[in-house]
């Protein structure tokens, strides 16, 4: 009923009721709608026309929040965009959301609403359309908010206007390439959006790339966390690939930006979960950043500092970032979209920082002591990190196995005496190490002191299982040579079946340590040995 009371307004045949008190209406029923009648189909086309037939005059600025609220519940529905994903009506609402390439300052506050509004209905046109999408590039639409993200800069009463802007900078970076690799290279879209996420935050510098340590600062505000938390998610996109740093000028602006996040970890949200998107982001933007960048989340630290403290420098921010890690684990699930980020961010850190290795390996493998349970047994971050080494999803236990073996400086025997070898044979066999050795990256040649508890346990540990085990009784002890020669007949026909039906595949292990079919071991040893016997 009001879909139709609605069509008939902006069709000027509403009656005693104002254009703007029947969408009102309309809009107070379908705030909450997300799936629409697809029998009405029709109707709500035509009623997005007449909309932006309504807009693109001049109306009240009541009359024009109403309509771009109707426009913003309409177009959440992809199937009635066709008559709005045109260029002139496209240009309508930027029109209305102040995007230009003018320096006029936004002075008229009234006229905030309807910003705010525009740009949340281009928000869901450009994620809903791919016509959009391609309407937006050729519109320079990035260029104008990145223009509206300056005027923003120094005005007050613009969080909203600021929020939404960023959300339509991290859709179309994320939708459109073409946007994305424009941002980066035409518009200067990383020091712009950088510019963003500091505004986000009330950063006092004291050094070049360090800010003041509020221990006691107030949390962000709501507004201000999703402003930070937009800017972080429009970083993300346009630094993907920003592996390799080029130029000074580069290097400066992720040192820059690695500082800031290094502020946002160290930053409270209004509640826990915002605290832990606002950090989740941080950790994704900062594994974009090239790691010669990220020595700035370390620094000296000064004697008054109450912080945490190794060798010298201070470790506040990685000391989040294992929280954060422990946290993810603790939760049991996602792993993969939630766990693999952090755990890839400190695997990189560890590898190019030794100041930051030595102290991640200090809380995480700490010197062994009591090595009668399992290494996957216990409630240690060792233990759960273990744990993970054997996870059914691939890429979650090569994370966690590469974290613990950078830790280990990438030697087999110090890995082994962590995890075990059952635990640590998967990494070993996909780094072609079964046979032992160390991984390619160089690390300082600083010794592991073992504990003198470890040195006594050490010749009665089970290097399968990587703990002491209770001696067993050899069930072999009590048989007749014939008993034990069957028994080993039967395991070989077992093991026979299960090769010809394809159960399993034996294999065997090359001179290099990589793996291969036993077959070709074979193979190769019988070669071997028939040369040696014609050198001979």
């Amino acid at each position: 009923m009001e879909l139709e009371t609605a069509l008939e307004a902006v069709r000027g045949r509403g009656g005693a009721e104002s254009l703007e008190q029947v969408l009102g209406r309309y809009n107070e029923k379908n705030r909450a709608t997300f799936k629409f009648d697809p029998a009405d189909e029709e109707k709500r086309k035509k009623l997005c026309e007449g909309i932006l037939n309504i807009l693109e005059k001049d109306t009240k600025t009541s009359c024009q929040v109403a309509c771009l609220e109707a426009l913003r519940i309409l177009s959440r529905d992809k199937k009635v965009l066709v008559p709005v994903t045109t260029k002139e009506n496209m240009q309508i609402l930027m029109r209305l959301a102040k995007l230009d390439m003018t320096e006029d300052s936004l002075e008229d506050v009234s006229n905030f609403p309807v910003i705010v509004e525009a740009l949340k209905c281009l928000c869901n046109i450009v994620f809903n359309s791919a016509i959009a999408q391609k309407l937006s590039l050729e519109l320079n639409l990035a260029a104008m908010l990145c223009n509206l993200l300056k005027k923003c800069k120094d005005q007050q009463f613009v969080d909203d206007i600021k929020c939404f802007d960023l959300r339509l900078l991290f859709l179309l970076s994320l939708l459109h390439t073409d946007i994305r690799s424009q941002l980066h290279h035409e518009l200067q879209g990383l020091q712009v959006l950088t510019e963003a996420l500091e505004s986000s935050f009330s950063i006092r510098w004291t050094d070049k790339y360090k800010a003041a340590e509020e221990h006691d600062g107030s949390p962000l505000s709501l507004q201000e966390a999703d402003c930070a938390i937009e800017a972080l998610k429009a970083l993300f996109n346009v630094t993907l690939d920003s592996w390799n740093v080029h130029s000074e000028n580069e290097s400066h602006q992720f040192r820059y930006m690695a500082a800031i996040l290094r502020h946002c970890l160290l930053t409270m949200g209004p509640t826990e979960d915002k605290t832990e998107e606002l950090h989740s982001n941080a950790i994704n933007l900062l594994s974009n950043i090239p790691v010669s960048c990220l020595d700035v989340l370390i620094s000296p630290s000064t004697q008054e500092e109450t912080v945490l403290k190794y060798n010298g420098m201070n470790m506040d921010a990685i000391q989040v970032l294992l929280d954060f890690m422990e946290k993810r684990i603790d939760k049991g699930s996602s792993y993969r979209e939630g766990l693999t980020p952090v755990l890839s961010l400190l695997t990189e850190c560890c590898r190019a920082h030794r100041n930051i290795r030595k102290f991640i390996k200090a809380q995480v493998l700490p010197p062994l002591r009591d090595v009668s349970n399992r290494p996957e047994v216990g409630t240690t971050v060792r233990n759960k990190l273990v744990r993970l080494m054997t996870h059914v999803d691939l890429g979650v236990k090569q994370i966690a196995a590469e974290f613990l073996f950078v830790l280990c400086k990438e030697r087999v025997d110090n890995l082994l005496k962590y995890t075990g070898y059952g635990n640590a044979a998967g990494l070993l066999a996909a780094r072609g190490l079964l046979a032992g050795g160390r991984g390619d990256h160089w690390y300082s040649d600083d010794e592991d002191t073992d504990t003198e508890e470890y040195k006594s346990a050490k010749p009665n540990i089970n290097l399968i299982t990587g703990h002491v085990e209770e001696p067993m009784p050899n069930p072999m002890d009590e048989m007749t040579e014939e008993q034990k020669e069957y028994e080993a007949m039967k395991l070989v026909n077992m093991f026979d079946k299960l090769s010809r039906d394809e159960v399993i595949k034996p294999m065997g292990v090359r001179p290099d340590g990589t793996m291969t079919p036993l077959e070709e071991t074979i193979c190769q040893y019988q070669t071997n040995e028939q040369d040696s016997s014609d050198s001979d």
